[in-house]
């Protein structure tokens, strides 16, 4: 079976944030992830990670402002310069928690922006997000994400992100594969993971439809996960859903999987 990380953003939201690094502990995680570090100071993240044991293997760059509906500011061409010092930071924050992976957002495109131009500051910021990020030897992700629950997001299909990643070029920079966002915008799954594998550096997993816990819709995570195991991918699987009911009842399929 894969490796499984809890998003602590989604999961556990009945406790507050800095008590959930024990609550992943608890429930038999070794690994978290989150939306965003930077409303804490470091050394207090990193407490509560080795005093759990845990492991740090995904963050985002800062993303705009969250609170008021802001998704990224990767393709936002008046945004680069506060892009550019938004790496600089992520960077002080990876390395402090030892997180080897930063997602970019793309963010909602702006109404009439030209597409060109969108897209010339998308392959800009990712080549220098890829480049700094890099000599701290930290790797870059993009992730699609469905336009259903984020209607004007940038990035939505596999093939686009394969297509920034080219036109970056840059050996540094990777897919986040999120399930959930895939099974609604193309489907699939399997297939498509295996075909890019190489360019894939993390998933993400979430039930479709509503986003709750594997087991409670349409996707075959059995199959799946052997899947993974079959094609060789050694990368985390990030548990970003929202469960259905409370987040211990939600994590029956978790054990499962582990007992197996």
């Amino acid at each position: 079976m894969p490796k499984f990380d809890a998003n602590l953003t989604m999961l556990f939201g009945e406790v507050d944030f800095l008590d959930r690094f024990r609550a992943a502990a608890k429930a038999g995680f070794a690994a978290v992830e989150y939306l965003f570090p930077y409303a804490y100071k470091k050394d207090v993240l990193l407490e509560k990670l080795q005093e759990n044991g845990l492991e740090q293997v995904l963050m985002n760059l800062p993303a705009g402002n969250w609170e008021k509906g802001e998704r990224g500011i990767g393709c936002l061409p008046d945004r680069v310069h506060e892009f550019q010092e938004g790496v600089g930071r992520a960077i002080e924050y990876a390395t402090a928690l030892g997180c080897k992976q930063v997602n970019c957002l793309m963010g909602l495109a702006p109404e009439h922006a030209a597409p060109a131009q969108l897209l010339e500051t998308v392959v800009t910021n990712v080549s220098f997000a890829a480049a700094a990020l890099k000599k701290a030897g930290i790797r870059l992700l993009i992730e699609p994400c469905n336009t259903r629950d984020m209607p004007g997001f940038y990035l939505n299909h596999t093939v686009q992100a394969l297509d920034i990643i080219k036109a970056a070029n840059s050996d540094n920079v990777f897919v986040q594969y999120d399930v959930y966002h895939a099974q609604v915008m193309e489907g699939d799954l399997c297939n498509t993971i295996e075909k890019n594998l190489a360019y894939i550096g993390h998933i993400q997993i979430a039930d479709n439809p509503g986003r709750h816990e594997p087991g409670t819709g349409e996707i075959n995570f059995a199959n799946l996960f052997a899947h993974l195991d079959r094609i060789g991918y050694g990368g985390w699987v990030g548990c970003e859903y929202k469960p259905a009911a409370r987040t211990e009842e939600g994590l029956s399929w978790y054990q499962a999987h582990k007992e197996r």
